[in-house]
């Protein structure tokens, strides 16, 4: 996506980061709740008129990866090939992802950078020589402490499982090279205590601090039971563990060791988005990796909660993995979008039920949003052709108008901007909806229109140009999340070309009354939420 006409020039990237999803498996709606997220949260800080940088991408080495294309009959590589071409890149495309880069781990500007970063630690006598026996979990690519794990039952019955899979984790011995994980341990924690926003939620932070205090283990940063990975460049017999391979996606795509001025004014991570059950790496590992090499270290690591169906995580070994397409084939994109972020506190657990989802869409969407708009829209044509006419009686209702659409850009900007609290945001745009849907119950324009005098034809068109001029700044802060319907509805109101594209419209001047412009032609387009037809069946 293009940077639009406001950005601030010569200053550091807004710089977010999704995970980098292991391409076992197309996607589901867990990955796609991480990457909207990402995407509503980088087109926010855009429309603040900032430079902005958005990555995503693939994690394509390992041993799961390895079995899984075995199991297909195809090498490693071209099961990536197919699942990135095929699943990924298609779904980020249908859910209008505007990622600046996607990174796979598999290209060379990541594999060769891998090497060298590793290389410099070797060299610098962070890594060392070992062997390492445990229980390890193929599903999660990580050795596992035995107090972690679970007895099985019923079929796994005498077995230890993974708290995560529920699958069996399998005992591996092999000789290893070690990252000197141990001695970072304090530098974490008074990196934390000064930094104390640096893991959200707080019960995430609080899991990171119980888990570091207890004292750490060094990290084995190398395989040499199988070989589909980065090789250990100065011992080939050895791959790189996939999560130190996977984690440098960060530094690598932003530039580490092949651009130096982009590097410089990307990294670190303003903000690294993970799933609750990815957080250790991120807090713990990654940090500590970055601490070793001298380099920045992020600005916040957010650990958003699960999907639930039925109580379960939403994955594919659970079998409550859905597509995403299952929903915006039935409801929309943009509502998909707005749906999780609206129903969802972005931290917590939620659980995602398609009644909830329809009664939602038809309640806040169709009814008091995508309703607004049509009526508002057929008042100007049926009274005024079509012509938007000028506010010229203003008074205290109209003054209300302004002061909840001054609240609502406050309180939104804060909520998505700076805390991440894309519910609460939402929510506050939304009641600004509702605001303005009651304003123009109480004004009743269709009474108003009976009076044909001066002063009635001017009450009238101050009604309806507050309710165009509200539409307006609605369809400028609901872009980041629905931004095909908002750009119907900045199209509707004749906005472009007079205010320019929505895209380049600043967050921090929506609460600037009477930006649109009276003349402007008002059309009724489309309807923004159609009805849903029922749902479909299996």
């Amino acid at each position: 996506m293009a940077a639009n006409g406001n950005e601030k020039q010569g200053t550091k990237a807004f710089y977010v980061t999704t995970p980098i999803y292991y391409v076992n498996d197309a996607p589901h709606l867990g990955h796609a709740y991480t990457t909207v997220a990402g995407d509503v949260l980088t087109r926010w800080h855009r429309q603040r008129g900032e430079k902005v940088w958005y990555l995503t991408g693939t994690d394509e080495h390992g041993q799961k990866i390895m079995r899984t294309a075995d199991a297909n009959g195809v090498s490693p590589q071209e099961w990536c090939d197919k699942l990135v071409t095929e699943a990924w890149k298609p779904l980020w495309e249908h859910l209008e992802i505007a990622n600046d880069d996607f990174i796979r781990t598999t290209e060379k500007r990541h594999t060769d950078r891998v090497q060298e970063f590793v290389q410099d630690l070797w060299d610098k006598g962070e890594i060392y020589k070992g062997g390492y026996e445990g229980p390890y979990c193929v599903g999660c690519e990580e050795y596992k402490l035995p107090g972690e794990l679970l007895d099985g039952e019923g079929d796994f019955a005498g077995e230890k499982l993974c708290p995560v899979h529920k699958k069996p984790v399998e005992i591996l011995k092999e000789e290893n090279y070690f990252f000197k994980l141990s001695e970072y341990a304090q530098r974490l924690l008074d990196f934390y205590e000064a930094n104390p926003g640096f893991i959200q939620p707080e019960s995430a932070r609080n899991e990171v601090l119980n888990f570091v205090r207890q004292g750490l283990t060094d990290l084995s940063i190398s395989r040499s039971t199988f070989d589909w990975g980065v090789k250990v460049p100065w011992d080939d017999k050895h791959v790189i563990y996939v999560w130190v391979d996977a984690l440098l996606n960060y530094a690598t795509a932003a530039g580490y060791g092949a651009d130096q001025a982009r590097f410089d004014a990307t990294f670190p991570a303003d903000v690294h988005l993970v799933g609750k059950d990815i957080l250790r790496f991120h807090a713990v590992i990654w940090p500590a990796m970055l601490m070793a090499q001298g380099l920045p270290l992020p600005g916040r690591v957010v650990a958003n909660g699960w999907l639930l169906v039925g109580g379960e995580k939403m994955s594919k070994s659970n079998l409550t993995g859905i597509k995403p397409q299952d929903l915006t084939s039935h409801f929309g994109v943009d509502a998909y979008r707005w749906y999780f972020l609206r129903a969802i506190s972005f931290g917590q657990d939620g659980s995602f039920s398609w009644e909830d989802f329809s009664a939602r869409y038809t309640s806040e969407l169709a009814n008091d949003y995508g309703n607004l708009a049509s009526r508002v829209a057929a008042m100007v044509n049926k009274y005024f052709g079509g012509e938007l006419p000028a506010a010229t009686a203003s008074g205290e209702a109209e003054s209300a108008v302004q002061e909840g659409l001054a609240k609502a850009v406050a309180t939104a900007d804060r909520a998505i901007g700076e805390e991440l609290d894309f519910q609460s945001g939402i929510l506050a745009i939304f009641d600004f909806v509702k605001q303005v849907n009651g304003y123009i119950t109480e004004q009743e324009p269709w009474k108003v229109a009976k009076d044909d005098s001066e002063e009635g034809r001017a009450r009238l068109a101050t009604i309806l140009y507050t309710a165009a001029e509200s539409l307006r700044a609605m369809a400028v802060l609901l872009n980041p999340v629905m931004p095909d319907t908002s750009q119907k509805l900045w199209d509707s109101l004749g906005a472009e070309p007079r205010l320019g594209p929505l895209a380049a419209q600043r967050i921090d001047e929506t609460a600037d009354w009477g930006r649109l412009p009276a003349g402007a032609t008002v059309t009724k387009g489309a309807v923004l939420f159609p009805r849903l037809e029922e749902k479909p069946t299996a």
